[in-house]
Protein backbone atom coordinates (compact mmCIF):
# COMPACT_ATOMS: atom_id res chain seq x y z
CA UNK A 1 0.00 0.00 0.00
CA UNK A 2 1.52 3.21 -0.75
CA UNK A 3 1.66 5.78 1.61
CA UNK A 4 2.32 9.24 0.74
CA UNK A 5 2.16 12.78 2.51
CA UNK A 6 1.31 14.67 -0.96
CA UNK A 7 2.09 14.81 -4.42
CA UNK A 8 4.14 17.40 -3.57
CA UNK A 9 6.31 15.51 -1.22
CA UNK A 10 7.03 12.63 -3.18
CA UNK A 11 10.93 12.12 -4.16
CA UNK A 12 12.55 9.60 -5.66
CA UNK A 13 16.31 10.92 -6.02
CA UNK A 14 20.10 9.65 -6.78
CA UNK A 15 21.99 11.25 -4.20
CA UNK A 16 24.97 13.55 -5.78
CA UNK A 17 23.44 13.37 -9.61
CA UNK A 18 23.36 16.44 -11.68
CA UNK A 19 19.60 16.66 -12.45
CA UNK A 20 19.91 15.15 -16.32
CA UNK A 21 22.41 12.59 -15.05
CA UNK A 22 19.97 11.13 -12.14
CA UNK A 23 16.84 11.49 -14.65
CA UNK A 24 18.52 8.61 -16.58
CA UNK A 25 19.74 6.73 -13.47
CA UNK A 26 16.24 6.61 -11.91
CA UNK A 27 14.89 5.18 -15.68
CA UNK A 28 17.70 2.71 -15.71
CA UNK A 29 16.31 2.25 -11.78
CA UNK A 30 12.70 1.65 -13.14
CA UNK A 31 14.43 -0.77 -16.44
CA UNK A 32 16.39 -3.34 -14.20
CA UNK A 33 13.04 -3.42 -11.83
CA UNK A 34 11.15 -4.56 -14.93
CA UNK A 35 13.71 -6.34 -16.33
CA UNK A 36 13.93 -9.04 -12.71
CA UNK A 37 10.09 -8.70 -12.56
CA UNK A 38 9.95 -12.53 -13.18
CA UNK A 39 12.79 -13.34 -11.32
CA UNK A 40 12.97 -17.23 -9.33
CA UNK A 41 14.28 -15.49 -6.74
CA UNK A 42 11.30 -13.99 -4.37
CA UNK A 43 13.78 -11.58 -2.48
CA UNK A 44 15.23 -10.21 -5.98
CA UNK A 45 11.30 -10.22 -7.33
CA UNK A 46 10.40 -7.98 -3.98
CA UNK A 47 13.19 -5.36 -4.91
CA UNK A 48 12.44 -5.40 -8.73
CA UNK A 49 8.95 -4.94 -7.80
CA UNK A 50 9.73 -1.98 -5.18
CA UNK A 51 12.04 -0.34 -7.82
CA UNK A 52 9.69 -0.20 -10.64
CA UNK A 53 6.40 0.73 -8.48
CA UNK A 54 8.33 3.87 -6.81
CA UNK A 55 9.90 4.67 -10.43
CA UNK A 56 6.27 4.71 -11.75
CA UNK A 57 5.03 6.76 -9.35
CA UNK A 58 7.56 9.43 -9.95
CA UNK A 59 6.52 9.49 -13.40
CA UNK A 60 2.69 9.63 -12.53
CA UNK A 61 3.36 12.42 -10.17
CA UNK A 62 5.88 14.21 -11.79
CA UNK A 63 4.02 17.79 -12.24
CA UNK A 64 1.64 17.50 -9.89
CA UNK A 65 3.53 18.51 -7.32
CA UNK A 66 4.05 22.38 -8.34
CA UNK A 67 0.11 22.70 -8.49
CA UNK A 68 -0.38 21.56 -4.61
CA UNK A 69 3.00 22.58 -3.02
CA UNK A 70 0.41 26.19 -2.54
CA UNK A 71 -3.02 24.66 -0.96
CA UNK A 72 -5.92 26.41 -3.79
CA UNK A 73 -7.82 29.65 -2.52
CA UNK A 74 -10.67 27.26 -2.43
CA UNK A 75 -9.29 25.60 0.87
CA UNK A 76 -8.98 26.81 4.17
CA UNK A 77 -5.27 28.67 4.34
CA UNK A 78 -4.16 26.34 7.36
CA UNK A 79 -0.79 25.46 9.27
CA UNK A 80 -2.57 21.73 9.20
CA UNK A 81 -1.58 19.83 6.56
CA UNK A 82 -5.66 18.45 5.90
CA UNK A 83 -6.62 20.80 3.27
CA UNK A 84 -3.30 20.44 1.19
CA UNK A 85 -3.62 16.55 1.48
CA UNK A 86 -7.16 16.98 0.23
CA UNK A 87 -5.80 19.50 -2.67
CA UNK A 88 -3.38 17.24 -3.35
CA UNK A 89 -5.91 14.45 -3.52
CA UNK A 90 -8.14 15.88 -6.08
CA UNK A 91 -4.98 16.46 -8.09
CA UNK A 92 -3.91 13.02 -8.18
CA UNK A 93 -7.82 12.08 -8.68
CA UNK A 94 -8.20 14.45 -11.82
CA UNK A 95 -4.60 13.19 -13.04
CA UNK A 96 -6.04 9.96 -13.49
CA UNK A 97 -4.34 7.97 -10.97
CA UNK A 98 -5.61 4.69 -10.28
CA UNK A 99 -6.93 5.36 -6.69
CA UNK A 100 -9.40 3.16 -5.41
CA UNK A 101 -9.40 4.19 -2.20
CA UNK A 102 -7.21 6.79 0.65
CA UNK A 103 -7.21 7.66 4.02
CA UNK A 104 -6.28 10.53 5.86
CA UNK A 105 -6.31 11.61 9.24
CA UNK A 106 -8.32 14.64 9.86
CA UNK A 107 -7.46 18.00 11.87
CA UNK A 108 -7.47 18.44 16.04
CA UNK A 109 -7.20 15.96 19.11
CA UNK A 110 -10.66 14.25 19.28
CA UNK A 111 -9.46 12.32 22.27
CA UNK A 112 -11.18 15.16 24.66
CA UNK A 113 -10.78 13.94 27.95
CA UNK A 114 -10.44 17.84 28.97
CA UNK A 115 -11.11 21.30 27.26
CA UNK A 116 -13.22 19.44 24.78
CA UNK A 117 -15.44 22.52 23.67
CA UNK A 118 -12.45 24.41 22.84
CA UNK A 119 -10.73 21.61 21.29
CA UNK A 120 -13.82 20.19 19.47
CA UNK A 121 -14.78 23.14 17.50
CA UNK A 122 -11.85 24.25 16.39
CA UNK A 123 -11.02 20.70 14.66
CA UNK A 124 -14.65 20.15 13.70
CA UNK A 125 -14.60 23.72 11.90
CA UNK A 126 -11.45 23.56 9.68
CA UNK A 127 -12.16 19.56 9.17
CA UNK A 128 -15.85 20.70 7.90
CA UNK A 129 -14.40 23.90 5.78
CA UNK A 130 -11.74 21.37 4.25
CA UNK A 131 -14.46 18.76 3.59
CA UNK A 132 -16.62 21.14 2.02
CA UNK A 133 -13.72 22.73 -0.27
CA UNK A 134 -13.03 19.11 -1.13
CA UNK A 135 -16.24 18.93 -2.71
CA UNK A 136 -16.62 22.10 -4.53
CA UNK A 137 -12.84 20.96 -6.34
CA UNK A 138 -14.18 17.85 -6.84
CA UNK A 139 -17.21 19.25 -9.02
CA UNK A 140 -15.44 22.11 -10.70
CA UNK A 141 -13.29 19.11 -11.91
CA UNK A 142 -16.19 16.98 -13.07
CA UNK A 143 -15.23 14.08 -10.53
CA UNK A 144 -18.18 14.24 -7.73
CA UNK A 145 -19.94 11.25 -9.20
CA UNK A 146 -17.05 9.30 -9.12
CA UNK A 147 -16.05 10.27 -5.32
CA UNK A 148 -17.30 8.64 -1.73
CA UNK A 149 -16.45 10.28 1.38
CA UNK A 150 -16.84 8.19 4.70
CA UNK A 151 -15.88 10.35 7.94
CA UNK A 152 -15.91 8.37 11.05
CA UNK A 153 -14.89 8.54 14.30
CA UNK A 154 -12.37 5.67 15.46
CA UNK A 155 -14.27 5.43 18.89
CA UNK A 156 -17.02 6.83 21.07
CA UNK A 157 -17.28 9.25 23.94
CA UNK A 158 -18.90 8.97 27.08
CA UNK A 159 -22.51 11.07 27.23
CA UNK A 160 -21.60 12.51 30.99
CA UNK A 161 -19.06 15.09 31.01
CA UNK A 162 -16.26 14.98 33.20
CA UNK A 163 -14.55 17.05 36.09
CA UNK A 164 -11.86 18.37 33.28
CA UNK A 165 -14.82 19.81 31.03
CA UNK A 166 -14.51 16.87 28.52
CA UNK A 167 -15.63 13.20 28.12
CA UNK A 168 -14.21 9.84 28.96
CA UNK A 169 -13.75 6.81 26.20
CA UNK A 170 -17.12 5.31 24.99
CA UNK A 171 -18.88 3.14 22.67
CA UNK A 172 -21.35 4.21 20.15
CA UNK A 173 -20.09 6.72 17.32
CA UNK A 174 -20.93 7.91 13.81
CA UNK A 175 -20.32 8.13 10.04
CA UNK A 176 -21.24 10.61 7.90
CA UNK A 177 -20.92 9.74 4.03
CA UNK A 178 -20.57 13.01 1.52
CA UNK A 179 -20.89 12.93 -2.31
CA UNK A 180 -23.61 13.86 -4.94
CA UNK A 181 -24.78 10.11 -5.22
CA UNK A 182 -25.51 9.78 -1.62
CA UNK A 183 -28.60 9.16 -0.12
CA UNK A 184 -29.69 12.26 2.08
CA UNK A 185 -30.85 10.28 5.24
CA UNK A 186 -30.08 9.08 8.69
CA UNK A 187 -29.46 5.50 9.57
CA UNK A 188 -30.38 4.43 12.91
CA UNK A 189 -31.23 7.26 15.11
CA UNK A 190 -29.97 8.73 18.71
CA UNK A 191 -31.10 6.80 21.37
CA UNK A 192 -31.60 10.43 23.62
CA UNK A 193 -29.50 10.75 27.24
CA UNK A 194 -32.12 8.94 29.35
CA UNK A 195 -32.96 5.39 28.25
CA UNK A 196 -30.78 5.59 25.57
CA UNK A 197 -27.38 5.00 27.63
CA UNK A 198 -26.22 1.45 28.85
CA UNK A 199 -24.75 0.68 32.23
CA UNK A 200 -21.95 1.90 31.85
CA UNK A 201 -22.95 5.50 30.61
CA UNK A 202 -22.87 5.01 26.55
CA UNK A 203 -24.87 6.03 23.86
CA UNK A 204 -26.60 2.14 23.08
CA UNK A 205 -26.11 1.86 19.09
CA UNK A 206 -28.88 2.00 16.98
CA UNK A 207 -27.69 0.59 13.87
CA UNK A 208 -24.86 -1.68 13.39
CA UNK A 209 -21.65 -0.61 11.68
CA UNK A 210 -20.64 -3.88 10.12
CA UNK A 211 -24.01 -3.52 8.19
CA UNK A 212 -23.23 0.49 6.92
CA UNK A 213 -19.47 -1.18 5.95
CA UNK A 214 -20.90 -4.13 4.18
CA UNK A 215 -23.07 -1.84 2.22
CA UNK A 216 -20.64 0.58 1.31
CA UNK A 217 -18.10 -2.72 -0.08
CA UNK A 218 -21.13 -3.81 -2.27
CA UNK A 219 -22.83 -0.70 -3.24
CA UNK A 220 -19.96 1.22 -3.85
CA UNK A 221 -16.56 -1.04 -4.60
CA UNK A 222 -18.51 -3.78 -6.24
CA UNK A 223 -17.42 -5.89 -3.65
CA UNK A 224 -18.39 -9.46 -1.71
CA UNK A 225 -18.52 -8.00 1.95
CA UNK A 226 -18.66 -11.95 3.45
CA UNK A 227 -14.91 -12.00 1.98
CA UNK A 228 -14.17 -9.24 4.18
CA UNK A 229 -16.46 -8.95 7.11
CA UNK A 230 -17.13 -12.13 9.24
CA UNK A 231 -20.73 -12.90 8.96
CA UNK A 232 -21.63 -9.98 6.74
CA UNK A 233 -24.61 -11.94 5.31
CA UNK A 234 -26.72 -11.65 9.10
CA UNK A 235 -26.31 -7.57 8.86
CA UNK A 236 -29.01 -5.78 7.21
CA UNK A 237 -27.81 -3.41 4.41
CA UNK A 238 -28.38 0.33 4.69
CA UNK A 239 -29.25 1.95 1.16
CA UNK A 240 -26.37 4.23 0.37
CA UNK A 241 -26.51 5.19 -2.86
CA UNK A 242 -28.92 6.63 -5.30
Amino acid sequence: MASIDGPDRYTFAARRAESELEIRILDAVGELGLAHAASRDRAIRDVASAAAQSHRLRRELQGLGAGVGQVPPLYPQSTDEFPRRLAGLAAMLSAGLPIRCAALKAPGMYDTHADQADELNTALKLTADSLVAFQRDLEARGLADRVLVHVWSEFGRRARENGSDGTDHGAGGLGLLIGSRVHGRMIGEFPGLGSGLDEQGNLRATADFRGFYSAILEQWFDTDAAAIIPGAASFARPALLR
